[in-house]
C-alpha cells in the first residue's frame, strides 16, 4: 500500500505497537517540572516559581482538602447518597496549580471531574454534590465564580470556551497580561479525541482566541489507554493548529502553577490559544461505577503512588523547614471538619419537585412544555399507593 503513495515512509501504514504500559511511558516523558517526587526544588529554563513558602503552604491546604472532599463524596456514593461520582484522585496538583494562577476575571469551563478548580473559584463542595445526587442540575450560578456548570457531553466545553474568549475579544477586555480576561477549559486525554475539541482548536487558532485548553492527561479515556488516543504527545497537536503546546508534570502544583500562568498571561495580553498538557495519573476509578482492576495493572498503580501531588509538597515543606508538624494537624483537622459538614449537608437536601425541570428550558413556557410537563406529572403520580 505504501509503495502506491509516492513520498510517504511504510512506516506511517505500519499496525500501532503494542500497547505501553503508563509505567514505562512515563519513564520516558519530558516535562516542565519544579518540584520533584522527592520535594526537591529544580530550575528550569523556561518557567519559574515566583511565589514563597506560604503560598506553597496554601497549596498543599487547597490538595489536602479537595481530596478529603473527594473522598467523602466517594464514600457517600458507595452508601446509595450519590448517584455517582467522578474522582480527582491523583489530579489535585493539575487542578489546585492551574485555578490559582487565575485572576478575578477568567472565566473557568470544566468537565464533571474538576472539584479542585471548583474549590479554588469559591463554588461550594455540596452545590457538586447536589448535582451528582440528582436533586438539581448544577445550583451555582456561574456569573458569582466565573466558573461554568459541569459538562457532561464530553468535550463540548471546548467550544463554549473558544465562544467565551471570542466574546472577550470583541468586548475588548483583553490587552493586558495581568489584569486583562481570558478562558481556560478543561477537558481529559480522551476528549481530546472528539470532534468538538478539535474544531474549538481550529477557532480558537483562527480567530486568536484568548484561551488555554488545559488537558489533563490522566492516561486512561475510561478503559481505553492513551496509546489508543494518539501515536504522538498530545501537547505537540496544538503545532498543527497553529498555535503552541506544552508539556507540564501534572502532578508538580509548582510547574503547573507557572505554566499555566504563562499561558493565561500570554491569553490576556492578545496572544492568543496554548493546549498545556498536564501529565498526571488518575489513581482511582474514572467513575464510582467503573472497575479500573478490569483493565490496568496494579503496578503502575503503585509506581504513580509514588509521583503523589501531595506527598512531595509536603516532603517539600518539610526538608526546607518552611512549616512544623501542627501545621499539617490542623489542615487534617480542618478536612474532617469539612467531610462532616459535607455529609450532613448532603444528606439533608430535600428532594427535588421533579415538574420543576420543566421551568429551567425556557424564560417563557411553551405549550409543549406545557403539555409534557401534565404527561409527567400523571405518570409520576401513577405509581402513588403501589410502595414505590
Amino acid at each position: 500500500m505504501s509503495e502506491s503513495v509516492p513520498g510517504i515512509s511504510p512506516e506511517v501504514f505500519a499496525p500501532a505497537e503494542a500497547p505501553v504500559s503508563p509505567k514505562q511511558a512515563s519513564e520516558e516523558v519530558e516535562f516542565v517540572q519544579l518540584l520533584t517526587p522527592e520535594g526537591e526544588r529544580v530550575e528550569h529554563p523556561d518557567y519559574s516559581f515566583d511565589l514563597d513558602d506560604d503560598a506553597i503552604k496554601g497549596f498543599y491546604r487547597d490538595m489536602t482538602l479537595v481530596r478529603r472532599i473527594d473522598t467523602e463524596a466517594t464514600a457517600l456514593q458507595r452508601q446509595g447518597e450519590l448517584g455517582i461520582w467522578a474522582s480527582l484522585l491523583g489530579q489535585e496538583a493539575a487542578q489546585i496549580g492551574s485555578a490559582r494562577a487565575l485572576n478575578s476575571k477568567d472565566m473557568v469551563f470544566p468537565t464533571y471531574r474538576e472539584h479542585g478548580v471548583a474549590w479554588c473559584q469559591g463554588v461550594d463542595p455540596l452545590n457538586l454534590l447536589g448535582l451528582f445526587r440528582g436533586v438539581d442540575q448544577g445550583a451555582w450560578d456561574p456569573r458569582d465564580n466565573n466558573f461554568h456548570l459541569y459538562t457532561i457531553v464530553i468535550g463540548a466545553q471546548t467550544l463554549h470556551a473558544t465562544g467565551y474568549a471570542m466574546g472577550q475579544q470583541r468586548d475588548h477586555v483583553i490587552g493586558d497580561a495581568e489584569n486583562g480576561e481570558a478562558t481556560i477549559a478543561y477537558f481529559g486525554d480522551g476528549a481530546s479525541s472528539q470532534g468538538d475539541v478539535n474544531e474549538a482548536f481550529i477557532y480558537a487558532s483562527v480567530f486568536n482566541a484568548p484561551v488555554v485548553f488545559f488537558c489533563q492527561n490522566n492516561q486512561w479515556a475510561i478503559s481505553e489507554p492513551i496509546d489508543r488516543q494518539t501515536r504522538i504527545p498530545l501537547y505537540q497537536r496544538a503545532a498543527g493548529f497553529g498555535f503552541p503546546g506544552v508539556r507540564v508534570d501534572g502532578n508538580d502544583v509548582l510547574a503547573t502553577y507557572a505554566v499555566t500562568q504563562a499561558a493565561l498571561r500570554r491569553a490576556r495580553e492578545g496572544s492568543g490559544p496554548t493546549f498545556v498538557e498536564a501529565y498526571t495519573y488518575r489513581m482511582g476509578a474514572h467513575t464510582t461505577s467503573d472497575d479500573p482492576t478490569k483493565y490496568r495493572l496494579s503496578e503502575d498503580l503503585e509506581y504513580w503512588k509514588l509521583k503523589d501531588p501531595i506527598e512531595r509538597v509536603k516532603a517539600y515543606l518539610i526538608r526546607s523547614g518552611a512549616t512544623d508538624n501542627n501545621f499539617f494537624d490542623s489542615v487534617e483537622t480542618e478536612a474532617d471538619e469539612i467531610a462532616a459538614k459535607l455529609r450532613e449537608g448532603c444528606l439533608s437536601m430535600p428532594d427535588p419537585v421533579l415538574t420543576d425541570f420543566f421551568q429551567h428550558v425556557y424564560v417563557d413556557q411553551t405549550p409543549q412544555l406545557d403539555e409534557q410537563k401534565a404527561q409527567f406529572a400523571a405518570y409520576a403520580a401513577s405509581f402513588e399507593g403501589e410502595g414505590h
